[in-house]
C-alpha cells in the first residue's frame, strides 16, 4: 500500500495508461482483478479545449474503477492547465497525470509526450502551472530519456518533484527505443533514490516474478503493468497475490479467459455501442486467445467480426472445440 497525495492505493500494482486500450470497459475489468490503481488512456488537452465530443466521451468514469488516474497531454502550458481544470471540475478522477512519455510521432509533433524529456526546465514549468491550478494530486508519467545521449531521468524527475508533483511513474526505455530493446531498471533505481515522492517503475514486467524483482531491484513504491495485462487481467490478480503472499496462482483455463473476454466485450458495447465496440474489441479478442493451442483460426475470424453475436459465437465455438479436443469438462 502507498499514497499519492491524499489518495490511498491499496496495493502496489498499477495498470498503465495505454492509448486505444485503457477505456472504462478495460479499466473496470482489471480493477475487478485487483489493480490498486487504474489509469485512463491519454486525453488531448486540445480536444478538451475545443470540447471535441469524442474526447469528452473519453472522460467517462465508472465509480467502481476508483481510485483512478486520468492522463492528459499537450505541448502548450495554457492548454494543459485549462484541460486539467476541466477534468478536475467535471469528472471524479482522483489523480491527474501528465504524459511525458508517449513516443509516437504525431504526439511529438505537437511538442507533447516524450518531447518534454529534452528540457527539465519545461518539465518544471508545466508541472508547476498544473499543480497551481487544481486541488487534486498531479503525477507525471515519463521515460528515462530521449535517446542514449539524452537521458535526463533524474533531472526530469527532480524537476517534476520540485514543481509539486505528487508521484512519478517512469518507463525504463528512451523515446528512440519505442517498445523495443530492454528497459533499463538501473536508471529507475537511480531515480527512486533521488526523489522523495512515490515512484512507480514500468517496463518489461511480464510475470508476477518480474514485478517482485522490479520492486526489489529499483526500490519502487509501485509496479506499473501495461502490455502484459492485455487480454490477461489474471496477470494483475496473480501479481497482487504473489506480492502479498508469495503464492503463484495458476494461469486461467481457456473457458475462464473467454468468459472474461465476453464480459469485457459487453462493457465495451455499453460504453461505445455495438458497431464501434465490436471492431475495437478485435485486438482484445486476439489477446484473450493468445497462447491457447489451436486458436489461429479463431484469431483470423475475430478480425472480421462486425456484430456482437458473431464475436461471441467465434469465441464460444473456439473454447467448446478446445475442451472437446483436450477432454476438459466445462466448469
Amino acid at each position: 500500500m502507498f499514497q499519492i497525495g491524499d489518495v490511498e492505493i491499496k496495493n502496489r500494482v498499477v495498470v498503465a495508461p495505454m492509448a486505444g486500450i485503457s477505456n472504462s470497459a478495460f479499466r473496470l475489468t482489471v480493477k475487478e482483478f485487483g489493480a490498486g490503481l487504474v489509469c485512463c488512456e491519454m486525453i488531448s488537452g486540445k480536444g478538451i479545449e475545443y470540447r471535441n465530443q469524442k474526447t469528452i466521451d473519453m472522460l467517462y468514469i465508472d465509480e467502481k474503477e476508483k481510485p483512478l488516474s486520468l492522463q492528459i497531454f499537450g505541448g502548450e502550458k495554457e492548454t494543459l492547465v485549462e484541460a486539467a481544470k476541466f477534468v478536475a471540475e467535471n469528472t471524479t478522477a482522483d489523480i491527474i497525470d501528465i504524459n511525458m512519455g508517449c513516443p509516437v510521432n504525431k504526439i511529438i509533433k505537437c511538442e507533447a509526450g516524450a518531447k518534454w524529456l529534452l528540457d527539465p526546465n519545461k518539465v518544471h514549468d508545466m508541472v508547476k502551472a498544473v499543480v497551481a491550478a487544481i486541488d487534486k494530486p498531479v503525477t507525471v508519467k515519463m521515460r528515462i530519456g530521449w535517446d542514449d545521449e539524452h537521458v535526463f531521468a533524474v533531472e526530469n524527475a527532480l524537476a517534476a518533484e520540485s514543481a509539486g508533483a505528487a508521484a512519478i511513474a517512469m518507463h525504463g526505455r528512451t523515446r528512440v527505443q519505442m517498445y523495443e530493446g530492454v528497459a533499463n531498471w538501473d536508471i529507475l533505481r537511480d531515480v527512486k533514490k533521488a526523489i522523495k515522492i512515490p515512484f512507480m517503475g514500468n517496463g518489461d514486467v511480464k510475470t508476477p516474478e518480474d514485478a517482485k524483482r522490479m520492486l526489489e531491484e529499483t526500490g519502487a513504491d509501485g509496479v506499473m503493468i501495461g502490455r502484459a495485462a492485455l487480454g490477461n487481467p489474471w496477470m494483475i490478480y496473480r501479481t497482487v497475490k504473489y506480492l502479498e503472499t508469495g503464492e503463484l496462482m495458476p494461469e486461467p483455463e481457456p473457458r475462464e479467459k473467454i468468459e472474461t473476454a465476453l464480459l469485457h466485450l459487453n462493457r465495451l458495447i455499453e460504453l461505445k455501442g455495438e458497431n464501434i465496440a465490436v471492431r475495437e474489441f478485435r485486438q482484445h479478442a486476439a489477446y484473450y486467445l493468445k497462447g491457447a493451442r489451436g486458436s489461429t483460426r479463431a484469431k483470423v475470424a475475430v478480425n472480421q467480426a462486425t456484430e456482437k453475436q458473431e464475436m461471441e459465437k467465434i469465441l464460444l465455438d473456439f473454447v467448446n472445440q478446445y475442451e472437446e479436443k483436450n477432454l476438459i469438462k466445462p466448469s
